[in-house]
């Protein structure tokens, strides 16, 4: 998938709007992609790009080398959207067997129900499932045109915690036969926990793209934490601050607490020059980083 300087304008009472404002991303095959970004940072728009339901201004946006249309018409694509698409009166059965009628080639109904966790709900009227068996039904009817590429908005909303364990055990086992997620989502520790990669968005652009690691660190930096002689706290401290890439160091009883982007250094000099013992060094939390990044942008 490719997206080229995309543009994507809207017009409220007079006034213009770019919710995506020269976009560019590649994502490759297989892998499983978070979108990250606030209200109104232009990550629903860009799905609506891909999946075809709006055009861009200006730029390109391909999809296996088609158009985003010609690319879901085909099959290769296909969505798990948070409303719409369901009739409450049908069955959960009747409502998987209806939408295969519609594809040339689909996956057994059977098949694709296993694999969304709708088996035992089979039965159900629609309009008696809660939002997040609605969901897997939705993602039910995504497979079963067997796409390439899913994507998913608000995938797991309304599902409890062993429903989301369970769906994205399913998501890794289709990226690694070649299926390619992306996933746009407010929880920040789903992404955390299942993405591949982050692309973070703000203000209709990307501000970061990298594994988790990387986004927290870019952000954040690392935190180093150490005890020391609390007699030595005040030389500690300004030898610490004295060092590239420290942004802050302080110290409490003895507990030091140093924020850096170089976390080697700083624990190399603890460890053999300050005398500092039980170090940890942990990067930042996903929740910093994406305050951090997408609060500079708007400013």
């Amino acid at each position: 998938m490719s997206i080229r300087g995309a543009v994507k304008q809207f017009r409220t009472g007079g006034t213009a709007f770019r919710a995506v404002d020269g976009l560019d991303l590649e994502i490759a095959q297989g892998s499983i992609v978070a979108l990250l970004g606030p209200n109104g940072a232009g990550k629903t728009t860009t799905l609506d790009l891909v999946l075809g339901l709006t055009r861009p201004d200006a730029g390109e946006v391909a999809v296996f080398g088609d158009a985003p249309r010609r690319a879901v018409q085909r099959g290769h694509v296909s969505a798990v959207l948070q409303s719409g698409g369901l009739l409450r009166d049908l069955s959960v059965r009747e409502t998987v067997t209806l939408i295969a009628s519609t594809f040339e080639d689909p996956l057994p109904v059977g098949e694709a129900m296993e694999r969304a966790g709708i088996t035992g709900i089979s039965k159900r009227k629609v309009s008696k499932c809660s939002g997040g068996e609605q969901q897997r039904l939705r993602f039910a009817l995504a497979l079963l045109p067997d796409p390439d590429l899913l994507i998913l908005d608000e995938p797991t909303a309304g599902m409890d915690v062993s429903a989301r364990r369970e769906f994205w055990d399913t998501m890794r086992a289709d990226a690694r036969s070649g299926r390619t997620v992306i996933f746009a989502t407010h929880y920040l520790e789903e992404a955390d926990d299942f993405a591949q990669r982050i692309v973070m968005m703000a203000a209709g652009r990307v501000v970061a793209d990298g594994t988790t690691a990387e986004i927290r660190a870019r952000a954040t930096g690392r935190r180093v934490q150490a005890y020391i002689d609390p007699a030595r706290e005040a030389d500690t401290l300004a030898t610490l601050r004295a060092l590239p890439g420290v942004t802050d160091a302080t110290a409490d009883a003895g507990r030091l607490d140093v924020r850096t982007s170089d976390s080697d250094a700083v624990a190399r000099l603890l460890l053999t020059e300050l005398g500092a013992r039980d170090l940890e060094i942990a990067a930042g939390s996903m929740d910093d980083a994406f305050r951090m990044l997408t609060e500079r942008t708007a400013s």
